[in-house]
């Protein structure tokens, strides 16, 4: 009886995948994973358990799906990416569990050049039309709304939203909770917890929306407004007031976030208050 309810158990979570998709020899499906009419699928793809393709989905390069995402129509993940330098190396493309990638949007895979993959995390949403270039991270949680771009090796933090038709230029990095404004030219750094609109971009406030739906209790974000407020103060010179945020302030862990953030070395440099 136990073997007949094994084997009943494996027989609903064998793969279905639709006469007319093509899956290349080599590829791994997982169990409950679901490829639809029409979808591609190349020799050197792992797609996890459950995951699904609707339709029309094209997946190609050494690239990852994880468990339980699902691919809409028309979207292609782990192509080429659009660099003139790139020669067919063997670089990679991961779109992490339960994350959606909605119709019509680009994944490319890494660089040589760059670090040779590009990740979306987990329970992210990619919305309409948006792409992903080569070499791009992506944390967890993260929403990206229709239509926007993304250059090569930008990296947007978790729980980071980026508002309709936004372009993003190369090398930016987005930091945690962020707030990137629909249409909005972002040319620097976005500080975490910052929220910028405009084009180009300016820094507004800080995300205070999003801060309170990650759980951040009123003190704390109240601390990070007074932080804020001295950083990005009009008066006196900035890297003056960076050193009495930092001597203020430093021991918050928020705070400290942002202090890091604005330390680590960057080609862009950082999007600041107006």
């Amino acid at each position: 009886m136990d073997s007949m309810i094994e084997s009943s158990l494996h027989a609903t979570r064998r793969a279905s995948i639709h006469p007319t998709a093509i899956v290349a020899h080599g590829a791994e499906i997982g169990p409950g994973v679901e490829i639809g009419p029409f979808c591609t699928v190349g020799p050197d793809v792992v797609i996890e358990a459950g995951a699904k393709l609707i339709s029309h989905v094209v997946v190609e390069g050494h690239t990852r799906i994880g468990e339980d995402a699902q691919l809409f129509p028309f979207c292609t993940v782990g192509l080429a990416p659009q660099d003139m330098k790139y020669r067919d190396e063997p670089t990679a493309c991961e779109i992490g569990a339960r994350t959606l990638v909605r119709e019509h949007c680009t994944v490319h895979r890494g660089t040589a050049t760059g670090i040779g993959v590009t990740r979306v995390g987990t329970d992210c949403m990619l919305m309409n039309v948006v792409h992903v270039a080569h070499d791009c991270q992506l944390g967890n949680h993260v929403i990206v709304a229709n239509n926007v771009v993304m250059g090569g090796h930008v990296t947007i933090g978790e729980h980071a939203v980026v508002g309709g038709s936004a372009a993003i230029h190369q090398f930016v990095r987005i930091g945690r909770a962020a707030m990137i404004g629909g249409v909005s030219g972002v040319e620097g750094d976005v500080i975490p917890f910052g929220s910028v609109i405009g084009n180009r971009a300016r820094l507004a406030a800080l995300n205070v929306i999003g801060l309170r739906r990650r759980g951040f209790d009123k003190a704390a974000v109240q601390r990070l407004h007074v932080a804020f407020r001295t950083l990005f103060s009009k008066q006196g010179v900035f890297a003056q007031r960076l050193e009495e945020t930092r001597s203020k302030f430093g021991d918050d862990p928020l705070v400290a976030e942002i202090l890091g953030f604005i330390d680590a070395p960057s080609p862009r440099g950082l999007i600041r208050a107006e």
